[in-house]
């Protein structure tokens, strides 16, 4: 007998050993004090001070955890607690606490003490594909961390970040538990991330992405290349849709197009002014100033140099990099060798032919013959009438 009492005195203090009330639930925006906005984006919640007097009575797990249960929905999830400031038979949870929960304002929960295992693993999912526009996800989920006490399986929890408020789904957490919930302090956790709802992988049209990766062949009857038209290799384009966005054709370091045009205009405006009904050569009585001017002091200033060749500068929108610039590979000591042979070599070493034939100069064939044969007058010179000579 003394041992089933001492059994059942045991069991009846082990049910002491846990926490179980029931609060009416209420946005954290209504609780009592200054206003907090930041308060909805965590997991930690308030109750009033007669819940810590009777939580110090008994012999619970800290850090404290607590789990809310819904029973008419048959949904819970898992908070910490912030402050014992709320009023008696009240608690104020965070907006997305009652979303996951489906509670209305002033409806009832359920609140009970738990103990819940360090995280090691929590893969999210965002709701909007606008968080793939964060730039450092890792360092952004790291400080929003800082206000959950608890991840639960299921959650939706929000984070603001610039001004903007983010959604996240938790999609698994590790390690597995009944208790489907994890303790996020003072641990060391791994984040994986799922697509974002309404995320569509860029399908890889015919001539549509303009990008430089070799793409898929058509498929005809599950052959690629079958049917003719696109090779089995793809299209390769020259340029990704960066580099025609920029128009790098005429930017680029080697292009002439912007060089022809910066010495089109670099000599406008920059020589000294002619009047129209001026003679050329007359030189006009030039003013004089009234005040006398040293010519050590007179300085003239030289007229801008304008660039005409070279890279054009590349301005591109904010948060955008462009690494499209041709690279010159490093001359190898075989390329240098090359060059110096090449440079040894005889350069327009032959003689010069001309269409048109061997041209006699004078002097050459004219003056032998005239030694020769005397006056002797060709088959083709003309004869004057009156016997003169010419």
């Amino acid at each position: 007998m003394y041992n089933l009492a001492r059994q059942g005195m045991m069991r009846g203090s082990g049910g002491l050993r846990r926490f179980d009330e029931y609060f009416r639930v209420y946005p954290m925006v209504m609780a009592p004090g200054a206003e907090r906005p930041e308060l909805n984006y965590g997991s930690k919640i308030f109750l009033p001070p007669s819940a810590l007097q009777k939580i110090s009575q008994l012999h619970v797990q800290w850090p404290l955890m607590m789990e809310l249960v819904n029973g008419e929905k048959e949904r819970f999830t898992h908070a910490g607690v912030l402050e014992f400031v709320a009023e008696e038979g009240r608690a104020y949870i965070p907006q997305w606490m009652m979303q996951t929960l489906q509670l209305d304002v002033g409806d009832m929960i359920q609140v009970k003490t738990t103990s819940l295992e360090p995280a090691k693993l929590v893969k999210l999912q965002p709701q909007d594909v606008n968080f793939l526009d964060i730039s450092d996800p890792k360092a952004v989920l790291e400080r929003a961390f800082r206000n959950f006490a608890t991840l639960t399986k299921g959650d939706v929890f929000n984070f603001e970040y610039n001004d903007d408020v983010y959604e996240m789904a938790v999609l698994e957490v590790k390690p597995e538990t009944t208790k489907m919930g994890v303790c996020m302090i003072e641990t060391d956790v791994s984040v994986d991330f799922a697509p974002p709802v309404g995320y569509v992988e860029p399908s890889a049209t015919r001539g549509g992405s303009g990008t430089s990766t070799p793409r898929s062949g058509n498929t005809a009857g599950g052959r690629v290349g079958g049917g003719g038209g696109m090779p089995a290799g793809g299209v390769l384009h020259s340029q990704g849709t960066m580099a025609q966005s920029i128009n790098y054709d005429a930017i680029a370091p080697n292009a002439t197009t912007a060089a022809a045009g910066a010495r089109a205009v670099a000599s406008h405006f920059l020589s000294e002014g002619h009047k129209l009904n001026s003679k050329k050569g007359s030189k006009g009585p030039s003013p004089k100033p009234s005040t006398p001017v040293p010519e050590s002091s007179q300085h003239i200033v030289p007229p801008p140099r304008r660039r005409v060749n070279g890279p054009m500068p590349l301005r591109l929108p904010p948060n955008k990099l462009f690494f499209g610039y041709e690279v010159k590979p490093v001359k190898t000591d075989a390329d240098k060798e090359a060059e110096m042979e090449n440079a040894k070599r005889p350069h327009f070493a032959g003689q010069g032919q001309t269409l048109r034939g061997a041209v006699k100069r004078k002097g050459d064939g004219g003056d032998k013959e005239k030694g020769k044969g005397g006056d002797k007058k060709t088959a083709g010179e003309g004869q004057r009438l009156d016997g003169r000579k010419k």
